[in-house]
């Protein structure tokens, strides 16, 4: 895993459910400013926790955040 591959499958999928960083954050009881930071690379995703939070509310399996 990669901070590039985790910032970009973040924002890719927020992408696709045509959602901004504020209602990502909204619907994973995630700070948007922590959204921000993973997906500019800024901040390393290292609690599973957040990255749980994040991929349940992009109904994605957490698994496909870390995949190329």
């Amino acid at each position: 895993m990669t901070v590039k591959t985790t910032s970009y499958k973040i924002k890719e999928f927020r992408e696709e459910k045509g959602w901004s960083q504020e209602e990502l954050a909204n619907k994973s009881n995630v700070s948007r400013s922590i959204i921000s930071e993973l997906e500019t690379g800024k901040r390393i995703a290292t609690g599973t926790v957040t990255l749980m939070k994040i991929a349940k509310a992009l109904e994605v399996p957490m698994r496909e955040i870390f995949l190329n």
